[in-house]
């Protein structure tokens, strides 16, 4: 059963920071964690989805929001996490934001 639209937090602290999808109870079901490498630059170096919450599509909708997200705030990415790598070989129309 896939999971139709996961609510999304943000926690950044300026250095590092995480895109975290959370049920209607606010409980974590998995997250993107990113480092700052400069004031426009992430790598993106982790994406894990909770045990409980694995093959629901989760995973595609934090790359998604990560992609919202760093259009929105003009920055750009280094996609060191295999998943994220992988969704960039996987879905061209993205791949603007990769750094070059």
């Amino acid at each position: 059963m896939s999971i139709k639209s996961a609510d999304m937090i943000r926690r950044d602290d300026g250095k590092k920071g995480a895109l975290v999808a959370v049920d209607d109870k606010g409980t974590p079901m998995g997250e993107m964690v990113y480092v700052w490498v400069n004031k426009g630059k992430w790598i993106i170096d982790h994406t894990e989805v909770f045990p409980e919450y694995e093959g629901r599509g989760l995973g595609k909708q934090l790359f998604f929001h990560m992609i919202d997200v760093v259009r929105e705030e003009n920055i750009k990415v280094i996609p060191l996490c295999p998943f994220a790598a992988a969704m960039f070989q996987k879905t061209p129309e993205v791949r603007d934001v990769l750094a070059d």
